[in-house]
């Protein structure tokens, strides 16, 4: 038998939010397995400098300046381009608090970048793919709150919970194509948007009791997964959710 393959040599790859957090830390991991990517966010300085560290240490990386809440101008950027051989649809946003205190404006942040602008990329990204006859990989960022629920998170759980329907059925859609679809569903992870919460010992305590593992993941938790799922190693997985909660939903 020969080993499985989790280079990502000769394969282009483009991750949204890739400016920090596990957005970033996916993209590097992709050029370290080999992979040319793309590093897409609206924030113009943070993906150029990323891409530029890459590029400084051989790795091949380019960055992409979009708001994937602007569907229309998303879609013209990746109608300009070369189909991706695998699209992290990884930006999103969370506003927690109880549903007595949620706005409208709480609502259109979360549901409009979570729902409505993955849905869109993912469909202006595929469209490429199919057009070129790219047998690729579409991995949406998920959560474990894609698949329990947790106070002051309606909002976030909607969101996610969507994503997954979303996820199923898209592979049902695509896996003719040879087009695989399946998500991550990380825990909670340090990153420069979650560490202030962590400040809080007793929301920390909450989360660690809930975390089997004992504790709070780090953005290379969530890098191995990601590798899998873009390579040849993960080729006959579709449809299905990485579950990287250290334990949280086991119970």
């Amino acid at each position: 038998m020969s080993a499985p393959d989790f280079s990502l040599s000769g394969k282009r790859a483009l991750v949204t939010g890739a400016g920090r957090g596990i957005g970033r830390a996916i993209a590097e991991a992709y050029a370290a397995a080999g992979a040319e990517v793309t590093l897409c966010a609206r924030t113009g300085a943070e993906v150029e400098a990323v891409a530029k560290a890459l590029t400084d240490q051989g790795f091949k990386a380019d960055a992409m300046v979009a708001d994937v809440t602007d569907i229309a101008g998303f879609a013209a950027l990746i109608a300009q381009r070369p189909a991706f051989d695998v699209f992290v649809n990884n930006a999103g946003t969370n506003r927690p608090k109880p549903l007595s205190d949620v706005s409208e404006d709480d609502y259109d942040a979360v549901i409009d970048l979570n729902v409505k602008a993955a849905i869109f990329a993912a469909q202006a990204v595929s469209a490429k793919m199919v057009e070129n006859g790219t047998k690729g990989s579409i991995i949406n960022m998920s959560s474990q709150m894609g698949h329990v629920g947790a106070a002051n998170r309606t909002l976030y759980c909607a969101s996610k919970w969507a994503i997954e329907g979303f996820t199923k059925a898209l592979a049902v859609e695509l896996g003719p194509k040879g087009i695989r679809v399946n998500t991550i569903c990380p825990t909670f992870i340090e990153t420069p948007m979650t560490k202030p919460f962590f400040e809080d010992p007793a929301f920390l305590d909450s989360v660690l009791a809930k975390i089997k593992l004992g504790r709070i993941g780090q953005v290379g938790d969530i890098t191995g997964a990601a590798v899998f799922l873009a390579s040849d190693a993960s080729g006959l997985m579709t449809g299905s959710a990485m579950m990287l909660d250290g334990g949280w939903t086991a119970d």
